[in-house]
């Protein structure tokens, strides 16, 4: 899960699925599964399975950095709204033993809460 800087709701009016286009795109470029996806005006959720060796530290910076740049490019409020699209946080946890359809169902969820 990451955020745009200051939590602001930039996500909208046709970001939130170029975001989705370039997510997947990434995902596909590191041959990483993005299992479940939820982006909302001011987050993104990202259930995704990343070769250890790989690392998902490195997918996570592909997909911030190619995503500012281009959000920034075809959407002016991602520019004039923010310094940078982007926090330089984010958040990563395992699912280990955790099932599968679980983590699923609550980010599909998280755009109903």
């Amino acid at each position: 899960m990451w955020c745009p800087k200051y939590r602001r709701d930039v996500l909208v009016g046709g970001a939130d699925l170029r975001l989705k286009e370039i997510i997947r795109q990434v995902c596909s470029e590191t041959d990483s599964e993005m299992l479940e996806m939820e982006v909302m005006p001011d987050h993104v959720h990202l259930l995704v399975e990343v070769d250890p060796q790989f690392g998902v530290h490195h997918l996570v910076k592909l997909i911030k950095g190619r995503s500012s740049r281009l959000l920034r490019q075809e959407f002016r409020w991602c520019r004039t709204r923010l310094p940078s699209l982007w926090t330089n946080s984010y958040f990563v946890s395992t699912v280990g033993g955790a099932p599968l359809e679980i983590i699923k169902q609550y980010i599909e969820q998280q755009k109903h809460v």
